[in-house]
This record gives structure tokens, C-alpha cells and sequence, in this order.
């Protein structure tokens, strides 16, 4: 069944979807001339919005019916997502992001970083304004979590002994944590403390699944379609799932091409390894695990009383699942 995106995801909150919009535009206002340009870019360089669009979402599911504060806290969660991307392009010293020029890029790496910082703190001025000292709490713990995931990533580069285990305890940090503060913030903030643990596991799965079939994605597609290139988590050596399977289900020569492209990094042998990882079954194992993700990610979500909302929430899921059909 084909999912559209408008029609099947955003029409029960596209109203609120676009004073979210606008108000991270307020949000991003400074009295640094700078700042307020390098913000501005890298928000509107952002992607599908899809962590706000949980967030409005989430709220509705939990019977919200004003959504006002959830607005707030769905363009908080925007500009601390825009934030740790800023901060990860210079770390990866990437050029391009989403085919566009990235800050560091357009600017240097300590005006990226300096704003990065910037945004992260407005998120939390504005998150104060809340005044909600338990969703401040979870928004203190899950950012510090953030950046540990971005650490234990660095952390594990260039390590081919990276088992799985360890894979996601990093994507669980790097991606699902802010997912996860999207869903379970939504939750608090409509006070509904019952429907937090289900829109936490909700969410948690759905960025492990998310990233993993973006991980996959990188062995399948061609560079545009990613708007990334290629080789670029060979290039830096980190280990994704795709090639800690591959080290799993290869022997000999094979294993040993795949062990020294993460152990060296670069991309002399990129053909063979994605030809390995192809061959291996890898790609065939982290799809299996990407349908048990979005299968518990589902699950989750089924312990809120059925609404539109939830559906839509539903069909996002299963959209970011679609990619790897």
C-alpha cells in the first residue's frame, strides 16, 4: 500500500505543523547578526520534520485538543535535533548534507560548533518556558544521552570488534533518544503519565529501525538518492550493522577485506566491501531486524486507545520501513 506522506501522516496536525514552523523561526532570533544567519541555514537545510511531526502527534494520540504547548515543544525538539546535526557534520567533517552545503562548510567548523552550542541552549531557554520541571528533567538526562551516543560512536571507530550490542547502544544515543524525547515528552506534557513508557518504546524502536534501514540504504542506493555519499561511514571507519554482519557470515580473504576497511578507514577497497556486504546475506539480516524494530515499535504504540493520530503514527512507521521494500 502506497503511504502519503500529507494525506496518511501530517493532515491531523498539519495546522499546528505550521505555527510549529514559524516558531522556530522566532525561536532562532538573536542579537548576533551571525548567529541568526547560520541558524537560519541550517534550519531550513533541515529535512521532513518528522521528530516534530511525532511530537504533535503523539500529544493528539494522548487526547490532547489544544495543542499549543506541544507546538512549543515540537519546535524545542526541531532546533535540538538541528543542533546535534551541526555539531555531527563538523565532527564528520562532512561537506554536503542533504545535497546541500553544510554550515561548516559555508562558514568554518568554529561558527558550526558556536551555533550548534547556541541552539541547544535556546531550545532549553525555551524549553523552561514550559514549566514543567519532570519533562525538564527528561530533556537534561536524554540530551546528555545524545551526546554520550555521539561519544561511544567516536569512540568505536575504526573497531572491528564493534559487536552489536554495542551498534545499538550507539543508534540508541544517536537516534532513537530523540525520538524517543519527542514521543514520551509529548506524554508528560499532556499528563498523561501512562502513555509514557508505551510512546518511550514506541519511539526507541522506531529510531533503531530507522537507522538501521538508513544503514542499509547506504549498501542499496546511489549517492544522490541519499544525498549523502556513499562511502562516507567507510571513509571514517565506523562500524554500522550492515558490516558487523558481514564480519559475522565471511571467512577468510572476505572477512579480512571488511576487518581492514573499518580498522583503516578510506575507500581504496569500497567496491569489493559493498560487493561482500551484498553477497554475505548481511543486507538480507539487518532487513529481518528492521522488520522485528518496526514490529515492536508497533506493538508499542497498540497500548493507546485507537485514534487518528495514533494511525498516522502507524503509517509513519511503516512509511520509513517502505524505503527498504
Amino acid at each position: 500500500m502506497a503511504i502519503d506522506f500529507k494525506q496518511d501522516i501530517l493532515s491531523p496536525v498539519a495546522n499546528d505543523f505550521a505555527v510549529m514552523d514559524t516558531f522556530i523561526n522566532e525561536g532562532i532570533t538573536s542579537k548576533v547578526a551571525l548567529v541568526m544567519a547560520v541558524s537560519k541555514h541550517v534550519v531550513e537545510a533541515g529535512g521532513k520534520r518528522m521528530r516534530p511531526i511525532m511530537c504533535l502527534l503523539a500529544g493528539q494520540a494522548c487526547g490532547v485538543q489544544d495543542l499549543e504547548h506541544h507546538r512549543k515543544l515540537a519546535a524545542i525538539i526541531e532546533m535540538l535535533h538541528t543542533a546535534t546535526l551541526v555539531h555531527d557534520d563538523v565532527v564528520d567533517e562532512s561537506g554536503l548534507r542533504r545535497g546541500r552545503p553544510t554550515a561548516n562548510a559555508t562558514w568554518n567548523n568554529q561558527t558550526a560548533v558556536l551555533v550548534g552550542d547556541f541552539l541547544i541552549s535556546r531550545a532549553f531557554d525555551l524549553l523552561v518556558d514550559l514549566n514543567d520541571m519532570v519533562l525538564l528533567k527528561d530533556f537534561s538526562t536524554g540530551t546528555c544521552e545524545i551526546a554520550e551516543g555521539e561519544v561511544l560512536q567516536l569512540q568505536s571507530q575504526h573497531d572491528p570488534d564493534t559487536t552489536e550490542a554495542t551498534y545499538l547502544n550507539i543508534i540508541h544515543g544517536k537516534t532513537s533518544r530523540l525520538f524517543e524525547l519527542a514521543t514520551e515528552g509529548a506524554a508528560i506534557l499532556a499528563n498523561r503519565p501512562e502513555y509514557r513508557e508505551p510512546l518511550r518504546h514506541f519511539a526507541g524502536h522506531f529510531g533503531n529501525a530507522f537507522q538501521i534501514i538508513d544503514d542499509i540504504l547506504d549498501y542499496t542506493s546511489d549517492a544522490d538518492t541519499l544525498g549523502k555519499n556513499i562511502g562516507d561511514d567507510l571513509m571514517e571507519g565506523k562500524p554500522t550493522l550492515p558490516l558487523i554482519a558481514a564480519l559475522q557470515k565471511t571467512t577468510g580473504e572476505e572477512h579480512e577485506i571488511i576487518r581492514k576497511s573499518i580498522s583503516t578507514g578510506g575507500i581504496t577497497q569500497l567496491e569489493q566491501v559493498v560487493q561482500i556486504v551484498q553477497n554475505s546475506g548481511a543486507l538480507e539480516y539487518c532487513r529481518a531486524r528492521a522488520e522485528q524494530e518496526t514490529q515492536a515499535a508497533l506493538d508499542a504504540l497498540n497500548q493507546l486507545p485507537e485514534s487518528e493520530a495514533r494511525q498516522a503514527l502507524t503509517n509513519l512507521t511503516l512509511m520509513a520501513l517502505y524505503r527498504i521494500q
